[in-house]
């Protein structure tokens, strides 16, 4: 059993990596007005969604659905003040913290 949840937190993982790519093609695919920024896009989110499905038969739905929002509205919002000159902010930085910190806490109050 072990060994499928944790085979579930690398589906899990990879999903997020999908969305996380897609989302940031479409900041480039100019409201999907560019060829290949948008193709990526979609393969991001089928992939995305592909992986989240797969997770879904190791983990909880409100688990696994909770932790691929947070880590991605995360990362994606890390990305766009890291890589897009997006603005950055100490309140900003500490929403990002309590994402994480609330994915944590839902994963220590028993997401198994």
């Amino acid at each position: 059993m072990c060994t499928l949840v944790h085979m579930g937190y690398g589906l899990l993982a990879a999903a997020i990596a999908a969305e996380v790519a897609g989302t940031t093609a479409m900041k480039y695919s100019e409201g999907f007005t560019r060829l290949w920024p948008s193709l990526i896009t979609v393969a991001g989110y089928l992939l995305a969604f592909g992986l989240l499905a797969q997770t879904l038969k190791t983990l909880s739905v409100g688990t696994a659905y909770a932790i691929w929002a947070g880590v991605g509205t995360a990362a994606v919002a890390a990305i766009g003040m890291l890589f897009l000159d997006e603005s950055t902010s100490l309140v900003k930085v500490l929403g990002i913290a309590l994402v994480i910190a609330g994915v944590v806490v839902l994963n220590l109050g028993g997401a198994h």
